[in-house]
């Protein structure tokens, strides 16, 4: 099972952590695993090309543990509150396209918000 965390502040999406393997099927097989990955680097790369904007990420290669960390979505980071509002709520979208997955998918993936 895959476990995400998203991190809000004053209701701001601004990062998230998954841990864990879908294992949905094999490697190499595991459609779960594939689009989350596939979303989730599509989310740092939309982050830091699209919007020019500073993210933080690790992503530990022998567990493929990820955290992403997008300080521009918050107001004391980030003066402009268009791109705040992209950056916040492209991980909002990330978050409810979880909570759609979760509908077929829920022995596979956990997902839960932490306010800060």
């Amino acid at each position: 099972m895959i476990k995400f965390t998203f991190f809000k502040r004053d209701g701001v999406y601004y990062g998230f952590e998954e841990k864990g393997h879908a294992g949905y099927a094999e490697s190499g097989d595991d459609i779960v695993c594939s689009a989350v990955s596939a979303m989730t680097m599509l989310i740092i790369n939309a982050i830091e090309v699209a919007y020019a904007s500073d993210v933080e990420y690790t992503i530990d290669e022998d567990t493929t543990d990820i955290k992403v960390v997008a300080r521009g979505a918050l107001a004391e980071f980030e003066s402009d509150e268009r791109k705040r509002f992209a950056i916040s709520g492209l991980i909002e979208a990330y978050y409810l396209q979880l909570n759609d997955m979760l509908e077929e998918y829920y022995d596979y993936l956990d997902v839960s918000e932490q306010e800060d």
